[in-house]
């Protein structure tokens, strides 16, 4: 079963007022989706954000921003630059690869001893 887990790429401090309790201290945070497996580790090129308060600890949503806050999002996201979508295998993947690569060259070497 692989593991799905959302790794920080970018976080930044931003002081417009929170449309729930008025503050100026915001985080907008930028998340990047790595899958792990047993036999690989992919890196895919959807990243997600979040701006929340650190106040009250509310999570502003899309529609609640205000003018300022969506020019600020803009221009942090520019600035983001997630890591190459990828795919590393794994020990146990080559492992795995070698092993069958490994019987398959056995079955043909008896097979062609076997024939007259």
């Amino acid at each position: 079963m692989s593991k799905v887990k959302q790794v920080v790429i970018k976080e930044a401090d931003i002081t417009n007022n929170c449309p729930e309790c008025y503050n100026q201290e915001l985080q907008l945070t930028f998340y990047q989706k790595h899958t792990f497996n047993s036999f690989f580790h992919r890196t895919t090129a959807e990243v997600s954000h979040e701006i929340k308060c650190k106040k009250c600890e509310s999570i502003i949503y899309p529609v609640n921003w205000t003018v300022d806050i969506e020019r600020v999002f803009e221009y942090f996201n520019k600035l983001v630059t997630p890591d190459k979508a990828s795919v590393r295998f794994t020990s146990l993947f080559y492992l795995l690869l070698l092993l069958f690569t490994l019987a398959v060259a056995i079955g043909v070497y008896f097979y062609l001893e076997n024939t007259p």
